[in-house]
């Protein structure tokens, strides 16, 4: 299989997992544990993962220490800001009202990509990106989500905004880097900064956990975001960077939605109809258009 196709695959099951996330993190947060003592526990997990296989990956370029600003600078962006707006955003709003403003990152994406690394953006692509847009409100528009759910709708939108224009900023940021190293080895030194940043906003509210209090499943959905939601999907989007531009990798934002409706057929707390249908059809249409291979060379 080409690298390419098996960079899209890639895409597509971390796109599964972030869309099962809203709904999974929102039930552990608040009540077992706040927004920030679980980033705490994700990002601290998940370091401890990466260097762990670190361990286990010998031979590969060392980071130049020119890179180690860049780093720095992507996890703030990627890990930092990133997560800890987003959980928080989470809190405050509904699952469905989070992923109307996630699907702006792209975007943002092609918006940042133009002026920093200066990428030329073809047409279909743009198209694609404006196509998905649209099919994704419109799903969203026509969803079914609890308002009882969001203490703070308009705090929690514009959290969750911060977080999309960060998590655009670092895919254009690590779109150099990570062709330079292994992905185990880039991604232990971004987490250990990322670490870094969240500490002291999460370090209290961690230690707050009752952990003899939490119910089994809490710490099953817990854990996935710690190894699935972080430590996979990190990874698989390392690797799809590496092989696409961050506008492709940044379009399939757009399936969250999508995912988050199937699952929501699947448990019985939705229902389908013609609108849901042809809005997921103009999101597939978009994320065609953005991965589509253009004729000249580049992805």
């Amino acid at each position: 299989m080409k690298p390419r196709s098996l960079a899209i695959i890639a895409l597509f099951v971390a796109a599964i997992i972030y869309g099962v996330t809203f709904t999974i993190a929102k039930e552990v947060m608040n009540i077992h544990i706040k927004p920030f003592g679980f980033i705490f526990l994700r990002v601290g997990g998940a370091m401890l993962v990466f260097w762990i296989l670190g361990l286990f990956v010998t031979g590969e370029k060392p980071i130049e220490k020119s890179d180690y600003k860049r780093i720095v600078l992507a996890a703030f962006f990627g890990v930092g800001l990133n997560m800890l707006a987003f959980f928080k955003g989470l809190s405050y709003t509904t699952p469905i009202s989070a992923s109307v403003i996630m699907v702006t990152t792209p975007i943002l994406v092609l918006i940042f990509s133009s002026i920093i690394i200066r990428e030329k953006i073809p047409n279909f692509r743009i198209i694609g990106v404006i196509i998905g847009l649209v099919g994704a409100i419109l799903l969203i528009m026509y969803g079914h989500a609890s308002e009882d759910d969001a203490s703070n709708r308009t705090l929690g939108n514009i959290l969750v905004f911060i977080n999309a224009a960060s998590y655009a900023m670092y895919l254009v940021l690590v779109k150099k880097l990570i062709v330079k190293y292994h992905p185990i080895i880039f991604v232990k030194w971004l987490y250990l900064a990322g670490f870094l940043f969240v500490f002291p906003f999460g370090i209290s509210e961690f230690l707050e956990v009752s952990w003899q209090e939490m119910p089994t499943d809490i710490y099953v959905k817990a854990g996935f975001v710690v190894l699935f939601t972080t430590c996979v999907t990190y990874l698989f989007n390392l690797f799809a960077l590496s092989k696409l531009k961050p506008t492709t990798v940044s379009v399939f934002i757009y399936l969250q939605p999508v995912i988050a409706s199937i699952y929501a057929l699947i448990v019985g707390s939705d229902q389908l109809n013609f609108t849901k249908i042809g809005a997921s059809l103009l999101i597939f249409l978009g994320v065609f258009l953005v991965t589509r291979q253009p004729k000249i060379a580049g992805n």
